[in-house]
């Protein structure tokens, strides 16, 4: 089934830009970021930004782009059967425009990448593109906050997400 991400919740003055990989099943049929009600990345952003998860989708959505932190995704489209990144297709990957998203952001300072499909993405689609424009922008490698990603506990998982809190 081709999939497609959704546009970036991106504040003019972002620091930090969150990138997934592609929104699961869950997240595409709420319209939400990281909408599936088992992932950690909510809870996540309010243990390190105080961004209550509690709140409605859209108020947290306003306070973590008020923070200056963008979300975003590292693909625009791609085949996937089921919401798991490992089928993925990776012959149908399409990278979203990241060339842009720098013209219209030079003040981001870090770009974080939740999980190992997007980190490989990203190196596979976004660094050769972008090359030296990414000099001077701190590129993170976290674990994923997906329900799939059961194999580290959260406590370990936050400890190495606390990074992102030198970013904004």
């Amino acid at each position: 089934m081709k999939v497609e991400s959704f546009a970036p919740l991106a504040p003019a003055s972002a620091r930090l830009l969150i990138l997934g990989s592609m929104p699961g099943i869950a997240s595409l049929r709420a319209a939400q970021y990281y909408g599936h009600p088992q992932n950690r990345f909510w809870p996540t952003m309010e243990a390190l930004f105080g961004v209550p998860f509690a709140l409605p989708y859209e108020q947290r959505v306003a306070a973590l782009t008020a923070k200056g932190i963008a979300l975003w995704d590292v693909l625009k489209a791609c085949e996937r059967p089921g919401s798991l990144d490992s089928s993925i297709v990776r012959s149908t990957e399409i990278a979203n425009d990241f060339n842009s998203f720098l013209d219209r952001h030079q003040q981001l300072r870090a770009i974080a990448l939740n999980g190992g499909t997007a980190r490989d993405a990203f190196k596979r689609h976004v660094r050769p593109v972008l090359g030296s424009r990414l000099d001077g922008i701190e590129v993170i490698a976290l674990p994923s906050t997906s329900p799939a990603n059961a194999s580290q506990p959260m406590a370990a998982k936050l400890a190495q997400w606390q990074r992102l809190t030198a970013c904004v």
